[in-house]
């Protein structure tokens, strides 16, 4: 091996990168290399979040009206709660899609016995029948017994465009995204800052399917767009290093 003006002499063949070239490589690789981390660390995050929900699942249910919960301090863990549905303060959560049908989640604050504070009740889906508005019939509440459930953030919100709801004056109120803020405002009494979500989970099995559920896609495939950013990045390596080198001609030129 020998090196010099001309570039790198190994064995025949000369590696003479040229400037621009390079640094443009250099430039998609640190790209490619970023994207290929940026992905291990998002696989890292799921992977994270689905061990806290499996654990939040395996820890002893909370009474709420024993403990004053937070989503902070609660989130995916599973709760019991006495109270009575405020049926006369009911929201409608817009555009949701459930079985190939549009329609609604029904949240209904549940005053809890002996305190004054409620937490909201996410009693289900309702699909939207004729008119748009024309308020669907709601699922009845069931008087007896405890509301068992896990503690929620509620669906995700996007683009917030506009105010909560479009019938301020009307109940039960339609809203268009989660906002905790606005239904406590319409309330005369303390609300959650969580959104109770019935149905008890009672294994991890069933939380990490939960879990899953948050996102389109888990840790896994994360890691595999990993490989597939780390192998461009190793297949640009490749070619920068295929057209920068050429076999010496004899003379010593190339």
């Amino acid at each position: 091996m020998a090196s010099g003006s001309s570039g790198i002499h190994i064995a025949g063949y000369v590696f003479a990168p040229r400037l621009l070239p390079t640094a443009a490589y250099l430039l998609l690789l640190m790209l490619l290399l970023s994207l290929g981390h940026w992905q291990l660390d998002r696989a890292d995050q799921k992977r994270a979040m689905l061990a806290e929900r499996a654990a939040a699942t395996r820890a002893p249910v909370v009474d709420l009206n024993e403990v004053t919960a937070t989503l902070a301090t609660h989130e995916y863990r599973r709760v019991t709660a006495n109270g009575t549905f405020d049926e006369a303060h009911q929201f409608l959560l817009d555009n949701r899609i459930q079985d190939g049908q549009v329609g609604y989640r029904v949240l209904t604050p549940l005053r809890l016995d002996g305190l004054d504070r409620a937490v909201l009740v996410d009693r289900g889906f309702v699909p939207i029948v004729g008119d748009r508005q024309t308020p669907p019939a709601l699922p009845p509440v069931d008087p007896q017994g405890p509301v068992t459930g896990r503690v929620s953030r509620g669906p995700s919100v996007g683009l917030r465009l506009g105010d909560p709801s479009d019938q301020p004056m009307q109940w039960p109120r339609r809203i268009q995204y989660m906002d905790f803020d606005y239904m406590q405002s319409t309330l005369d009494y303390p609300l959650g800052d969580y959104l109770l979500v019935e149905g008890a989970l009672t294994n991890e099995a069933v939380a990490q399917r939960t879990g899953r559920d948050a996102w389109r896609f888990g840790p896994e495939r994360h890691d595999g767009y990993a490989v597939q950013w780390f192998s461009l990045a190793g297949a640009l390596t490749l070619i920068w290093l295929i057209v920068n080198t050429r076999r010496e001609q004899r003379g010593g030129t190339t």
